[in-house]
């Protein structure tokens, strides 16, 4: 089974698969030190403690040689500053993403490089025909991203529970589609 990079440069920073064994202690600090940032917009963030740090990166270890989740630290300079993920769709051919980042490294075009440079690499893989981006439509910044990197909207869906504390329950799905491979040195139509 194909899968993509361990290690994805992306110019002034890396996006590098988490480790279990060795990362628990940059992962815990990074989302607590960006908890209250997260929290309207990850519901997932209210539970954090040591237990869910260490059950997410057992997770990341056994879904990514499954081929399910592929999660990516944001690493500058030496220091996971975010997270970037893929995972399966609900069709074969399809994968979504997710990505956040500490405060401090917001607002500087990390997120755009990050998640541009991981969906290169998943239509890199045999079987992905394209990726979609989910976010709340009331989380309006977040749409952002997919719209800078040519993604579409394709829907509006009742977002599954639970809902974040900031959230309307809709969620707002962009698409990108796996670019045209060149015949003869020109573009498909």
């Amino acid at each position: 089974m194909d899968r993509p990079s361990q290690i994805i440069e992306c110019g002034d920073f890396v996006l590098r698969r988490w480790r279990e064994r060795s990362d628990f202690d940059q992962v815990f600090t990074l989302i607590e030190e960006s908890r209250d940032h997260l929290l309207p917009w990850m519901p997932w963030v209210a539970q954090h403690s040591e237990k869910t740090t260490r059950d997410f990166l057992a997770k990341s270890e056994s879904r990514w040689a499954s081929g399910e989740v592929y999660n990516y630290a944001v690493v500058k300079d030496g220091t996971p500053v975010g997270m970037c993920q893929t995972y399966r769709g609900a069709e074969p051919q399809g994968w979504r993403m997710g990505y956040w980042l500490h405060p401090a490294a917001a607002g500087r075009g990390i997120a755009t490089r990050a998640t541009a440079a991981l969906v290169a690499e998943m239509f890199t893989l045999p079987d992905v025909e394209y990726v979609e981006i989910t976010h709340d439509l009331a989380n309006t910044p977040s749409s952002a991203i997919p719209r800078r990197l040519g993604f579409t909207e394709v829907r509006r869906e009742q977002a599954p529970p639970p809902t974040a504390p900031s959230g309307c329950g809709i969620d707002v799905v962009w698409r990108l589609n796996r670019p045209a491979q060149p015949v003869n040195g020109t573009a498909s139509p």
